[in-house]
């Protein structure tokens, strides 16, 4: 990643529109700004949230609070608890992720 014409700036993730997009179960909840390529994200899923697809795309992600199962396509299966992150290239390994207990995220990609 090549983070290129940002001015430094802040964000106060409070101002930021949240939008609400249902799971296979449960419902996400996100944050997201925009900087050139780059997308930054406060994400929350609701507890028992399950995501409705495999996803190929690239993040770094950040657990703030909670729990986040991501499952693998090779059936692994990892699990991020407060302070923990994970990254993953565009196109490397297909994931999905689901919250048994709810969880608060920040990701980048």
């Amino acid at each position: 990643m090549k983070i290129e014409d940002v001015s430094f700036g802040t964000t106060d993730w409070a101002t930021v529109e949240r939008t609400e997009t249902p799971g296979e179960m449960g419902v996400a909840y996100q944050r997201v700004r925009q900087f050139g390529a780059v997308r930054v994200r406060m994400v929350e899923y609701s507890p028992s949230y399950l995501a409705d697809h495999w996803c190929e795309k690239g993040h770094i992600i950040l657990c703030l609070e909670g729990e986040l199962h991501t499952e693998l396509a090779d059936g692994s299966v990892h699990v991020l608890k407060p302070g923990m992150s994970y990254q993953v290239g565009d196109g490397a390994m297909a994931h999905r992720s689901s919250a048994p207990f709810g969880v608060k995220l920040f990701v980048v990609d």
